[in-house]
């Protein structure tokens, strides 16, 4: 039974007026995807100029790789406004490619030895060293490979309208940020309970290239020649070959509130780790990683959900957060689904805006290490086999079946999708919600399943995504944009390049003395 964190909340803000808050919430999505050339082989080219300096561009940028695009939409209360963004950065961009390709899984295109993959590099500023010193760090630690992956990130933020009704409601006696903050991390533990369902819903890697693993064993098993999978296998990407590794398991960031994580941020960036020191970091005046500490950066830290905050110009993430308290949350669960030109369907936004008030409104106790084991357990069984027929998942030490759970999830979730219905008018929201329930009882038809069908249609996993990369980047070059729309993003790119120009131009002390001023 649904249990609340305050027994009227929900009452209150079905009633149509109070649910007219919800029209403030505020949406985002981050989408990053692989550049790889006619063959499908990852791009060796620099980041196009035409697309803009990666280092200054707000909405066009590279994540790991020099080859990996991110996009990202800036942040809006238009609730058709993000995919709508996002489908002309797109379009924008795959105009720009010449003859590459926007590839279209989550799992990389086939891959090379780490010396392969090109590091972005984002100019000759101090800045822009940062980053890359960062990124080496990154292939230093956990390979180059992992840092090919791609996936989508939903930013998501409720108004301040709606904390003060829900503070008042509550009868809450700390001041109204603190209030958020102590919410906002209600949510982020809830979801550690329930994102699974995430993965079963919207998981779409249950394969990959073997050159992925270059030359590593694992327990998956060849689907085609070339291609390995897990038979019952949701989202690879989540599983401890992608970026849940077993590197960060010693690593206890609490998210049983504000400060507990903040604390362990701090303490997870400022601890030396001997691996990582014997590694060293720099080698003559080359720098390998930005330091020998457990973390480099709170960036490093690898979770399912952040807490966010935009900090002032050089203020470090974890001390925006102290400061100044939650902003917003990031959720980092999704796959790329390679059937949709732009990567995410129109539902999963709104089941991801159901699921997060569920988890807001939801009664959040403490996480201990061993519900925190026990969540960890769900979502690795989930993404390795949540197709398997039986799955069992654990609630207080004790199997229950996947479909039970995700179906009692589903009620649960029911007054939220009413609840936004009532905000916004209509009944996107229920029917998104009815249509993604019936994937519980029939798995076959959860992207992850129609992804291992396509593979065999196929011959392999490379030709499937290589295929589907193909037809939507020629099909984004195909749809001009409009004449403002292409006005702005021109315009844009040269005030981006402008900006890196005047960066590097600029005088700057010494790289180390940068370093040291960010951590002090």
């Amino acid at each position: 039974m649904l249990k609340f964190t305050c027994c009227n909340e929900v009452s209150q803000f079905s009633e149509p007026s109070q649910a007219a808050l919800l029209r403030g919430i505020v949406r985002g999505f981050e989408r990053e995807c692989l550049r790889v050339d006619r063959n499908g082989q990852l791009a060796k080219t620099p980041h196009p100029a035409s697309l803009g300096a990666k280092l200054t561009h707000p909405w066009i940028t590279t994540d790991y790789a020099e080859s990996l695009l991110e996009f990202i939409t800036p942040p809006s209360s238009d609730p058709h406004f993000p995919l709508t963004f996002l489908t002309d950065i797109h379009r924008f961009s795959a105009q720009q490619l010449g003859g590459e390709y926007l590839w279209a899984g989550s799992m990389p295109c086939k891959i090379g030895p780490d010396h392969e993959i090109a590091i972005a590099n984002y100019g000759s500023s101090n800045a822009a060293r940062f980053k890359m010193v960062y990124r080496e760090g990154l292939g230093l630690r956990y390979g180059r490979a992992m840092q090919t992956i791609a996936g989508a990130h939903y930013n998501w933020s409720l108004p301040n309208e709606f904390w003060q009704a829900l503070q008042t409601c509550c009868s809450g006696a700390s001041g109204l940020q603190d209030f958020i903050s102590e919410r906002y991390f209600g949510l982020i533990r809830n979801f550690l309970r329930y994102g699974w369902l995430v993965p079963y819903l919207f998981g779409a890697s249950p394969a990959l290239c073997q050159s992925f693993l270059q030359g590593h064993t694992s327990d998956l098993t060849e689907l085609a020649p070339g291609t390995l999978h897990g038979p019952f296998a949701t989202s690879l990407r989540m599983s401890d070959l992608g970026y849940q590794n077993h590197a960060q398991d010693k690593l206890a960031i609490s998210f049983n509130s504000l400060a507990d994580y903040t604390q362990g941020l701090e303490a997870a960036i400022r601890t030396p780790d001997p691996y990582y020191a014997e590694l060293g970091v720099c080698d003559g005046t080359h720098w390998k990683q930005l330091s020998s500490n457990v973390l480099q950066l709170e960036a490093e830290f690898y979770a399912p959900m952040r807490p966010k905050r935009v900090a002032p110009e050089g203020m470090r993430p974890a001390k925006a957060l102290k400061t100044m308290g939650v902003q917003y949350v990031e959720m980092r669960l999704f796959d790329l689904n390679p059937f949709i030109d732009i990567g995410i369907a129109p539902e999963q936004p709104l089941f991801a805006d159901v699921l997060l008030l569920m988890c807001l409104f939801r009664a959040s106790p403490p996480i201990s290490s061993r519900e925190q084991g026990e969540n960890d357990e769900n979502k690795h069984r989930v993404v390795t086999r949540g197709r398997q027929p039986g799955l069992q998942l654990l609630v207080h030490n004790h199997e229950q079946p996947l479909n039970t759970l995700a179906h009692e999830l589903f009620d649960d979730m029911a007054p939220f999708a009413a609840m936004l219905d009532a905000a916004y008018g209509g009944q996107r929201y229920a029917q998104a919600m009815q249509d993604l329930r019936g994937r519980i009882d029939a798995p076959e038809s959860t992207p992850s399943a129609q992804v291992v069908e396509a593979v065999k249609k196929q011959g392999s996993y490379f030709d499937f995504a290589y295929a589907q990369s193909k037809t939507h980047t020629q099909a984004l070059q195909a749809v001009g944009l409009p004449e403002q729309t292409l006005a702005d993003f021109k315009s844009s790119v040269q005030t981006s390049l402008q900006a890196q120009q005047q960066l590097d131009a600029a005088p700057e002390g010494a790289f180390e003395d940068y370093v040291k001023a960010y951590f002090d």
